[in-house]
């Protein structure tokens, strides 16, 4: 059973885009952008780490991680752009584990997060290929003319965003696209679309494309970079 990650994050444009990469990397995630949920949803979804901001709305809640360790005693993760060192000795003292400063980086997130389940004992992700990751690759085309995709020679509607960017992507095998980059040719440069957008979509089309989406044959991530097409 994939390990659970509860995340507990007021701004919505970050908290996503944490739940999108650990995911990705296999885990299963809850998430709440209100402190005040955090209880009923902790009993609820029993996680085996939680990764929580200090910040909501404005104000600093360092009684969520005492309040917290009322009912569990999983690993507990801040995230915080308050750097002063009285916060952290709180934030430690109240029950966290560990105290990331933003910004940060996805890959030193997800190197603590295993550094706190190895110390707590949780189970770890298997490094074993799984069956899904031993299985054959489906075949991709792109229809052109319907504006479609076959995938097994099953044709799979897309929106308009998710046919140009596989559009792009595959006739450029191999190719390492960045976000921008892609946002750029799928909307032609308007720079009201946000970077992160392009991650919403390339999740959406893994789910339609790959046999197992956390463990993508063909939209690859490449780390720090952005994401390229094997065929």
């Amino acid at each position: 059973m994939p390990t659970k990650i509860l995340i507990i994050e007021g701004q919505k444009s970050l908290a996503d885009m944490i739940a999108l990469h650990l995911q990705e990397e296999g885990y299963h995630t809850e998430l709440i952008y209100d402190c005040k949920l955090a209880i009923p949803t902790l009993m609820h979804f029993k996680p085996d780490i939680i990764v929580t901001a200090l910040m909501f709305s404005g104000k600093v809640e360092c009684e969520l991680i005492s309040h917290i360790r009322q009912f569990t005693t999983v690993p507990v993760l801040v995230i915080s752009n308050n750097t002063l060192l009285n916060t952290r000795i709180k934030a430690l003292d109240d029950g966290a584990d560990d105290f990331l400063c933003k910004p940060f980086s996805l890959r030193e997130l997800n190197a603590r997060i295993k550094a706190l389940l190895r110390r707590s004992g949780s189970n770890m992700l298997t490094e074993t290929p799984t069956i899904t990751q031993k299985l054959k690759k489906v075949r991709v085309w792109v229809n052109d003319y319907r504006h479609s995709l076959l995938v097994d020679d099953q044709e799979i509607e897309v929106t308009h965003i998710e046919f140009s960017i596989i559009k792009e992507m595959s006739c450029n095998p191999g190719k390492v696209f960045t976000r921008s980059e892609l946002m750029d040719r799928v909307k032609g440069g308007d720079g009201a679309y946000l970077d992160r957008t392009i991650d919403v979509h390339i999740s959406s089309l893994r789910k339609k494309i790959e046999r197992d989406p956390k463990n993508p044959q063909h939209i690859r991530t490449v780390w720090g970079r952005g994401y390229k097409y094997e065929m």
